[in-house]
């Protein structure tokens, strides 16, 4: 039984719902766990910002932590959590090794988000305008991440093509992996093509997917359109614009950068079409999901599409070639047949691929097996015992060195 467990969860940052898909991916399993009756404490050594939700509000205890300094053992020994939750890899490199120490029974679980290697090795590529090789791949990030999944009881993934990657190509085995995407369903009062109008971007603009894709938008493909559709605007949404995207905003090209919105299913969904030209990153695109469930069909790259396509068939047109995206998003605003064909593929992708109901029950049952049969699950992972030996734990040393320097 879950009921009753404590949960640690490690964040990497405080929860921003509304500023980035992560930040709904971690309100999503917090709710989860509080379903399952658990007692559920988040804590970050990242600083609070104005816009993270308010755990206090749903009975979440929630407290800054220290990096490199003892006070965690000392929070671990008083809390007892039974299952530990780290958010992306790093959080597991920094206190991984003192969950082993202090609470040596209790589940380590991986929330990825995206495989970060595969991220960093697509953006490599892209800058170094190349195929994707093994060379770029394994990289120092690809070493990490590794290790860390194989150090954790279970690592959750929200990509079914980066659990196949990570099965097929790098043999880790199944019984370290889940499966356990982010989810949405489709809203109510849907607007219909004629209600609609202007295209939009959205995107969080510390993600460096999300950046390289409103600079090809500004220079590579808007104008493409804009030329075939001269009284259309594109509207640019996201949290944490900057300077340098807030001076791509045109009056005069219809390239309007609104910046920061208080409610980004509303502006998606009085949009006709969402663009989302990425050229890397990893995962699966929460502003997709976003769109499917207002009924709004984008036009996207292979990349953005990973992973969420459904019978061969898209909410919207899959294209990498600039030109033709362009064309293919022309398309699409004035083709009120073509449109409604694609509203409805999303509506079937989010009911068949992303409806909670289908992974729940599997993840609680998960976790109870986990809890209970810990220890031959740590017996036949071999490889992970061998990762916590001392030798290879640079990330221990590290922090104990500084912290002994901080003594001086």
């Amino acid at each position: 039984m879950l009921e009753a467990k404590k949960i640690l969860i490690i964040g990497k940052v405080w929860p921003e719902p509304k500023s980035s898909a992560a930040g709904k991916r971690m309100m999503q399993l917090i709710t989860f766990f509080k379903r399952m009756k658990m007692d559920v404490t988040f804590v970050s050594t990242a600083n609070e910002s104005e816009f993270q939700v308010d755990l206090s509000e749903i009975d979440v205890e929630n407290t800054q932590i220290a990096l490199n300094d003892d006070s965690f053992n000392d929070f671990l020994h008083k809390m007892k959590p039974d299952i530990v939750l780290f958010d992306r890899f790093l959080t597991e490199e920094q206190f991984g090794w003192r969950v082993d120490e202090i609470t040596p029974t209790a589940v380590k679980i991986l929330n990825t988000e995206d495989l970060h290697f595969l991220r960093g090795a697509r953006e490599e590529a892209v800058k170094r305008q190349k195929e994707l090789d093994v060379s770029l791949i394994r990289s120092d990030l690809f070493q990490r991440e590794m290790m860390s999944i194989y150090r954790c009881d279970l690592t959750l993934l929200v990509s079914e093509f980066e659990q196949k990657l990570l099965e097929k190509d790098y043999f880790i085995s199944p019984d370290l992996l889940f499966y356990y995407p982010v989810f949405e369903k489709k809203r109510d009062d849907i607007l219909s093509f004629e209600e609609r109008k202007d295209c939009m971007f959205i995107g969080n603009f510390y993600h460096a997917p999300n950046w390289d894709a409103l600079k090809v938008l500004k220079n590579k493909i808007w104008p493409l359109i804009r030329k075939e559709l001269p009284k259309v605007r594109l509207n640019i949404y996201g949290a944490y614009p900057g300077q340098k995207v807030l001076d791509l905003h045109n009056e005069k090209e219809g390239f309007i950068v609104h910046g920061r919105v208080d409610d980004a299913i509303q502006a998606t969904a009085k949009s006709k079409i969402s663009l989302a030209p990425l050229r890397f990153g990893a995962g699966i695109k929460g502003k997709l999901l976003e769109a499917m469930s207002v009924g709004t069909p984008t036009v996207t790259t292979s990349i953005g599409a990973e992973a969420m396509i459904l019978n061969n068939q898209w909410c919207g047109v899959i294209e990498d070639d600039f030109e033709l995206f362009a064309k293919a998003a022309v398309e699409l605003y004035r083709n009120t047949e073509k449109w409604k064909l694609a509203q409805y593929n999303g509506f079937e992708i989010l009911e068949h691929k992303f409806n909670e109901k289908t992974f729940e029950i599997n993840f609680k049952n998960t976790l109870i097996n986990l809890s209970e049969n810990l220890k031959a699950i740590r017996i036949k992972n071999v490889t992970g015992s061998l990762l916590k030996h001392h030798s290879v734990q640079s990330s221990k040393y590290l922090s104990k060195w500084i912290m002994e320097k901080n003594k001086i």
